[in-house]
């Protein structure tokens, strides 16, 4: 019974062969892929034209397969070109054998300067890789790579696909591939050798001929001819020092105003290092026979000096110290510190100041005596003295970041009135330089930076070379407490600052331009109430009338004309200290407005006839009062007051939430009217018996309309009447007209208290920190760069560094209009900026090393200029007329001279200049013989061997047959493609 157990066990161990196994599931899924990439069947594309492998466009597919659970990813690169419909050749072309095999002989791309390395090695225009989709993943073993290239193979049987299909095995940074295609009747293996070290004798071209005819075992004696391409690739390393013009600044000069070789207000440019660091000259022959030239290990004919074809190409160094980049990435650094002024320089010179006024009724004193305005001799000793005596009462002087000479230097810079007598009179120049329409110019409201003529724009650029060469924090902070004493300095002795556009501030730029410009303001008001008091009235009247409109209230209408004239010339007897100082403490302004004015408080039109005219700044030439036809009179009216860009969001900020309601709606209208309550009263004092209807006809025109209507006479006369929005019940203007007093401007509340808001905006500089100084001037300092570039790049013409200047200007405005960039978008403006500036340097340092402004031929100076910007622009150039035109004569002297440096200890022989060396003459055999030691042993050699031969019999077809090597000083690959007939074998 035990026997007969056995037997029946086995009966249910069956294996089902149905089930597929793991490696047909992943055959199937590459046949799957090869079908959906539509990679079936024969296309016979047009044959290749020279050059296309750079100058075409690569595009690729990718998908991911599985093999069990280890992840491949399958990626079909192609070169694009239009497709070839010719349907009457298919017949013809049913036995051609595959794209692939034909273009492994094509010899139009051979040694691409830029293409996938199976392009370079085998010449395919179309190929599709499994590779291991994990970086870290490979295939090591040889029986897995024998099984996928198994995988491969029956794919391809199956589907018919006639597209190589490579397998990358090894580690991928070995660049390893097995591949294999397949056509009607025939396959091509691909196959390839990697060694460390190369074999002796496969260093030069016999042995690898040797390989070549082993591999293809051709049955046929004599052999068929095999074409041979050669590459052999020279590398120049060793510049001379005077070819790079670059000269590295001198950090300790300081002459004439140049600091560390530059000029205050002058960005440095261009590379610390030779920004090209190799030449690779490619000497090429690309076609030879075999029996034509001998190369073996003893002799060899390959002399670069007669390659027929040269091509050269220029290694960048790699992200080179480029003096712009440097400055502006040193300057963005400030921004991330957080430490404020007085953390940087020890105990606040504020805090000093208000130490010396010990004795509080001593503070009070000052307030109230009416002590004269004192006018300090205004020089840059006077400017520092003060902050210097303070600075150095805790911090010795051999401590301060910066020196006297540096600092006055900078600040006669950013202050060129100080230097001068002229500004004791107050009469600062704003522009010295009359602003420009050019597109440069007018790049900062795209920037919302600061004019390129502005002290705002001036500063941004000193702090940038204060902190790269004088101090770096510690200089910024010092210069900026010095440059905000400056500031109340020039507004308590009424010194307008210089480079500062006259009028409100400008809220296209920077918010630290406009707060500048808002104290500019404030020193002119003051200095304007401040000459009032001490020069005696004067009457301005102005010829011509301009008209209704023009003297509309506005920021944009009457700022700098008739308005301003008249402020100055208006009777100030009326101003008191006590009024002046005092002023925005009323609480009631009533009582202010009312002073002289209480018989007109109740009373109506008759009886403001009968009160004195005021505040009058000339007749209006053609209007009249409607009521009692006196001539209207255009009143002095206040200014409105000059807001600044945070200013101007606070006060929205309040309006917003008064909310939506009538009685929030009805305030919101009162707070925003308060410039047309004043024009209103001023315009009442001064046209006593007025009505509404006059006052809209002069502020207001369109408000007011007049129609043709005829009389009881029959007479035809004008009649005009207020327009539909001025009639609505309880609007804003009749409820402020009715409101409104007879007061002069002069008398009125001041609108604009320049008191309190210079002294905002000095408390405003005083609490900046050095990172929100650096945040506010960045923008100054990247359009100063941009300035830069597009400056320097004129002197080279660059076509490809206009493009990319045009890219950093519109990045740099959607980036810099935000009020707190990102540091990350900062930074890559930054780095698109470092890079313009390195390819202008290496356009220099090309010119240099080629001699181009030497030439005295202008054909050949401009066939060298134009190599130049392809060398920038191209991955690869060919020299026109080899080692034996202008260009290549002047590379082989830089091969000489390098060689003649290493070789040579005397130093005078390897600087000798190479004017000279191109002087040299003799024939060409003696140039040949001497060019032996001219170049150095080959950084790399390339073959390529070709072959049309019948394999595996000699009554095989005959097929295409390719072998590339490449040897370099640690590295040697053999890429092979062999092709075999499979049908008569």
């Amino acid at each position: 019974m035990a026997a007969d157990s056995e037997p029946e066990s086995e009966v249910f161990e069956i294996t089902d062969f149905t089930t597929a196994s793991e490696w047909e599931r992943f055959i199937s899924k590459v046949e799957e892929v090869l079908n959906d990439w539509k990679l079936i069947g024969n296309s016979v594309g047009r044959p290749l034209e020279k050059g296309i492998f750079t100058s075409g466009t690569w595009e690729e597919k990718t998908d991911e397969i599985f093999f069990a659970d280890f992840k491949f990813s399958v990626t079909h690169h192609y070169l694009v070109q239009e497709s070839t419909d010719k349907e009457g050749k298919d017949e013809v072309l049913e036995d051609a054998i595959p794209q692939s095999m034909q273009d492994l002989l094509c010899m139009n791309n051979d040694f691409p300067p830029r293409a996938h390395c199976l392009v370079r090695w085998y010449g395919l225009r179309e190929f599709v890789v499994i590779a291991p989709a994990a970086h870290c993943d490979a295939v090591l073993s040889e029986s897995k790579c024998n099984l996928l290239l198994s995988s491969v193979s029956i794919a391809l049987g199956n589907t018919g696909c006639q597209v190589p299909l490579f397998v990358q095995i090894h580690h991928k940074w070995r660049r390893m591939y097995v591949g294999e295609c397949q056509g009607p009747g025939v396959r091509t293996d691909f196959e390839m050798v990697h060694l460390r070290k190369v074999p002796n004798q496969y260093t030069h071209l016999s042995g690898l001929l040797d390989i070549f005819k082993s591999k293809i075992g051709c049955p046929l004696t004599p052999l068929p001819p095999v074409s041979i391409a050669i590459r052999f690739t020279y590398v120049l390393q060793d510049w001379q020092q005077y070819f790079w013009p670059q000269q590295p600044p001198d950090i300790d000069a300081l002459v004439g105003g140049e600091v560390g070789g530059l000029e205050f207000g002058k960005l440095p440019f261009g590379a610390c290092e030779d920004p090209i660091s190799e030449l690779h000259l490619a000497t090429t022959w690309p076609h030879l026979a075999e029996g034509i030239i001998v190369d073996n290990d003893v002799y060899s004919d390959l002399d670069p000096i007669q390659a027929p074809h040269w091509s050269v190409r220029v290694r960048k160094a790699d992200n080179p110290q480029c003096l712009l980049g440097d400055f502006i990435t040193e300057f963005l650094k400030i921004c991330r510190r957080k430490e404020s002024t007085d953390e940087i320089l020890g105990r606040s010179t504020f805090e000093e100041e208000s130490r010396d006024i010990a004795d509080i009724t001593h503070a009070l004193s000052k307030l109230t005596e009416p002590a004269p305005v004192p006018i300090h001799k205004l020089s840059v000793s006077n400017m520092v003295h003060t902050a210097k005596k303070k600075i150095r009462k805790h911090r010795g002087a051999e401590e301060s970041p910066l020196n006297n000479d540096v600092l006055n230097t900078i600040l006669l810079f950013l202050f060129p009135d100080a230097a001068s007598e002229k500004p004791l009179d107050g009469t600062t120049a704003d522009n010295s330089n009359p602003p420009s329409e050019s597109e440069d110019y007018n790049l900062y409201n795209q920037f919302k930076s600061a004019p390129s003529d502005s002290l705002t724009y001036k500063l941004a650029l000193c702090l940038c070379m204060i902190n790269f060469y004088h101090g770096g924090l510690k200089g910024v902070a010092h210069l900026w407490q010095e440059f905000v004493l400056e500031m109340r300095f020039r507004w308590e002795n009424n010194f307008l600052i210089p480079g500062l556009a006259s009028g409100s501030p400008d809220l296209r730029c920077c918010l630290l331009h406009q707060k500048l410009q808002m104290l500019n303001c404030c020193i002119e008001r003051k200095k304007a109430r401040d000459e009032g008091k001490v020069t005696s009235s004067s009457d301005n009247t102005y010829p011509g009338d301009t008209g209704k409109a023009g003297v509309q209230l506005g920021p944009d209408h009457l700022k700098d004309t008739d308005k301003e004239k008249g402020e100055v010339g208006k009777s100030w007897d009326s101003w008191s200290d006590s009024e002046e100082e005092f002023f925005e403490c009323l609480s009631d302004t009533e009582e202010f407005k009312g002073n002289g004015q209480e018989s007109g408080k109740k009373g109506g039109p008759k009886e403001m006839a009968n009160l004195k005219p005021e505040g009058r700044l000339y007749q209006h030439g053609k209007l009249t009062l409607l009521h009692n036809g006196e001539p209207l009179y255009i009143p002095v009216t206040q200014e409105p007051a000059p807001m600044t860009e945070d200013l101007l969001e606070e006060q929205s900020e309040v309006l917003a939430k008064l909310g939506t309601s009538a009685e929030g709606a009805h305030l919101r209208a009162r707070m925003q009217s308060a410039c047309l309550l004043s024009d209103m009263e001023s315009f009442k004092a001064a046209n006593p018996g007025c009505f509404l209807e006059d006052f809209v006809r002069w502020y207001s025109p369109r408000d007011y309309i007049e129609e043709e209507v005829t009389d009881e006479k029959g007479n035809v006369v004008l009649k005009g009447e207020l327009s539909a929005r001025m009639k609505i019940p309880s609007n804003m203007w009749v409820e402020a007209w009715e409101t409104a007093k007879p007061v002069p401007a002069r008398r009125q509340r001041r609108l604009f208290d320049d008191t309190r808001e210079a002294e905002k905006v000095l408390h405003y500089l005083a609490v900046q920190k050095p990172a929100d100084l650096a945040r506010h001037l960045l923008p100054c300092v990247i359009h100063a760069a941009v300035l830069k570039v597009k400056e320097e790049e004129s002197l080279e013409s660059i076509s490809s560094v206009k493009k990319i200047i045009k890219q950093i200007i519109s990045h740099s405005s959607k980036v810099l209009h935000f009020p707190n960039p990102e540091d990350k978008k900062l930074e890559e403006i930054i780095h698109q900026i470092t890079n313009v500036e390195a390819i202008i340097a290496r356009a220099r340092s090309l010119k240099a090393k080629f001699g181009t402004e030497k030439c005295e031929q202008e054909e050949e100076k401009d066939d060298l200029e134009r190599f130049v910007s392809c060398l920038l622009e191209q991955p690869e150039v060919l020299v026109t007329g080899a080692g034996r035109g202008h260009a290549g004569r002047i590379i082989h002297k830089l091969f000489v001279n390098a060689q003649r440096l290493t070789e040579s200890s005397d130093e005078s022989a390897a600087m000798a200049p190479p004017e000279e060396e191109l002087k040299r003459t003799g024939s060409l055999e003696e140039r040949r013989q001497n060019s032996v030691s001219d170049f150095p042993p080959p950084a790399g050699r390339e073959l390529i061997l070709r072959a049309s031969v019948p394999r595996p019999a000699p009554y095989s077809r005959a097929l295409p047959q390719r072998m590339y090597s490449v040897l370099t000083k640690e590295d040697f690959r053999l890429a092979g493609a062999f092709s075999s007939d499979t049908s008569f074998f």
